[in-house]
């Protein structure tokens, strides 16, 4: 997941401002030995994910048991992150923890550039991980990595245009299909949501809503999964949504940014997004003289009995294969992502995260988006888990190919049976 966590849910109110941490520099690696026998254990962590006092509590407590043991946590951009880490992990001298995208953590697994932590499942509290992470950290029935944190989307809402509306929070599909009518008849030069064609994370939700998939497992292969009634079923009730929004179809939230190039301009009385995206929208609000009043809600599902699924954006902790130093590694790794460093971990970021552990799960402020986030934990998913998945993320997108047809009037399942010929060529390359 390529975004800062602290974009994600400081500007929001979750957090206030956290400044970065460790060193600007990268060029001590993990494994160099200090002159009188000191070692460095090399810890890198992407930009704003980890809170300063977090992160200075965690060392503390690693280094009190670890005397002569320094641990040097260094900083990364996202940007251009990809290729930097492969370089590391081919190196002699790598980081030895890595913080990675959970959609990446296969490929560097599959690669071979990342420690097999399988006999470590125990030590690190396997048993007590989100189920709806987990998969994200392993391959081919072996761990290698450890979750940190995912973040999922909720619906965001005008407050003053519900209430106009007489419209509450809805708890199903059928509800929130009838609220946005109410709301269209309230403010017909208003959108009742703001919906891009081209949102395929929600789309996906939809689609394990119905029983599906993006991409299946066939023998030792993958196929596309678009071309079945589960995906159609899926799509045809985002073209009912969709046809409540004037975005445009064969563009996706970031095209323009719905929260800062559309949502702040007023008309929209719900639209779906992250928790940075929130904030943004807040402070372009508040930017421009005006007060921003959101409420939040999870996406709803089928039936009021739970939401309805949401796409884990997240990140895993991994050990470098070449680490000169993966027992104390390890060691670090088993107190970072414990449940009471979690604890510790959710309470700096005021519940704005999903834990690896449900258990340590920090009680959000009510009414925030953090506390609707956190009511979907328990349906979060993520992508097919294959090192292959990355090439189908790749431009041009056949999901987002597949949700401009079906809403330009072609049929769900000869454009998903299209979309599925790309998909399969490319998850198997």
């Amino acid at each position: 997941m390529k975004r800062k966590l602290i974009a994600a849910i400081g500007v929001a109110g979750m957090m206030v401002s956290i400044a970065a941490c460790g060193s600007d520099s990268d060029g001590d690696k993990g494994g160099k030995t200090e002159a009188g026998g000191n070692k460095n254990l090399t810890v890198w962590v992407m930009d704003g994910s980890a809170p300063q006092a977090w992160i200075d509590g965690v060392n503390k407590e690693f280094e009190a048991k670890h005397p002569g043991v320094k641990v040097k946590v260094e900083t990364q951009a996202w940007g251009g992150i990809q290729e930097k880490v492969t370089t590391a992990l081919s190196e002699d001298t790598p980081p030895d923890v890595i913080e990675l995208g959970n959609t990446q953590t296969t490929g560097y697994a599959a690669s071979g550039g990342l420690a097999d932590l399988t006999a470590d499942k125990a030590k690190l509290g396997y048993d007590s991980w989100n189920k709806g992470i987990l998969p994200s950290a392993e391959l081919d029935g072996k761990l290698f990595a450890a979750p940190w944190w995912a973040a999922n989307r909720v619906v965001v809402y005008d407050k003053a245009a519900f209430k106009k509306a007489g419209v509450t929070p809805p708890k199903t599909r059928a509800e929130w299909v009838e609220g946005l009518k109410k709301l269209k008849a309230s403010d017909p030069k208003s959108q009742p949501i703001y919906l891009p064609g081209q949102s395929w994370y929600v789309l996906a939700g939809f689609v394990w809503d119905e029983g599906g998939d993006l991409a299946v497992k066939d023998g030792d292969k993958w196929k596309g999964a678009l071309g079945t009634p589960q995906a159609a079923a899926a799509m045809n009730f985002y073209k009912e949504l969709q046809s409540f929004s004037t975005a445009p179809k064969d563009k996706d939230e970031a095209t323009p940014q719905q929260s800062v190039d559309v949502v702040p301009k007023g008309g929209v009385a719900s639209w779906i997004g992250l928790g940075w995206e929130a904030g943004g929208a807040i402070a372009e609000i508040e930017k421009a003289g005006k007060k921003a009043d959101f409420g939040y809600f999870p996406i709803p599902g089928k039936t009021a009995d739970k939401p309805g699924s949401v796409f884990f954006g997240g990140s895993n902790l991994a050990i470098s294969e070449r680490s000169k130093n993966k027992d104390l590694a390890k060691e670090w790794l088993a107190l970072a992502s414990g449940k009471a460093q979690m604890a510790e971990y959710g309470k700096a970021t005021l519940g704005g995260i999903i834990p690896n552990d449900p258990a340590a799960q920090f009680k959000p402020e009510a009414g925030s988006f953090a506390e609707a986030m956190v009511k979907a934990a328990d349906t979060g998913k993520i992508t097919p888990v294959t090192e292959g998945w990355a090439n189908v993320e790749t431009d041009p997108n056949p999901i987002k190919d597949f949700m401009t047809k079906v809403l330009k009037g072609e049929d769900p399942q000869k454009a998903g049976e299209a979309a599925d010929k790309v998909i399969t060529e490319r998850i198997n390359q």
